[in-house]
């Protein structure tokens, strides 16, 4: 479990300097440069990328139970993480209403995706991962909205919405027919 729990803090941490506002990270990156920051931002990310995937293997194999789902809570959660692929997507895409609905698609994405999770994994392991990535997810969302609460102020279109669907909804499909058990070793079907 120490490889997963050092993993979380690396990369969350890093995913967190702008909780606290955009003065300590403007600070970092004017004693540091903007290059080297970005640099050791990606190194720390993928550091804590991979510890995460260490562990939590670890830990699952160890660890115990702390809930037993119910089947409806899987069920919602084949629900909730296509939708969180579509945020994601949205993120990417060109503007459209989803993106604008959101405000901030990506962490209201990762927060669907972890929540989906969490209620269908009850394993210690399941619980420390996703619990950690929803309650970064819900800090994060609340210090965007502070800071930018309203990033996409222009003009919408729907390409950007047509994008993000056909993007979000073919990844989850895949996901689905069998890119989960590739990756992850479970079917989110079983």
């Amino acid at each position: 479990m120490g490889f997963l729990v050092l993993g979380l803090v690396l990369f969350l941490g890093i995913h967190s300097l702008r909780l606290a506002g955009e003065a300590p990270r403007a600070r970092l990156i004017a004693g540091i440069g903007e290059t080297p920051y970005k640099i050791g931002y990606s190194v720390l990310s993928l550091l804590g990328l991979v510890l995460i995937g260490q562990g939590y293997r670890e830990a699952l194999a160890a660890s115990g139970q702390v809930w037993l789902p119910p089947a409806g809570l899987r069920h919602l959660a084949l629900l909730l993480v296509p939708a969180a692929f579509v945020l994601v997507a949205a993120a990417y895409a060109p503007a459209g209403r989803i993106k604008r609905a959101a405000r901030h698609p990506m962490v209201l994405g990762v927060g669907l995706w972890a929540l989906g999770h969490l209620l269908a994994n009850g394993e210690t392991a399941n619980v420390v991962l996703f619990g950690a990535f929803l309650a970064w997810a819900v800090a994060d969302y609340a210090a965007s909205v502070r800071r930018a609460p309203h990033p996409v102020a222009g003009p919408v279109s729907a390409v950007g919405d047509v994008a993000a669907l056909a993007i979000g909804l073919g990844l989850a499909v895949a996901f689905l027919a069998g890119l989960h058990q590739w990756l992850i070793g479970v079917s989110p079907l079983a």
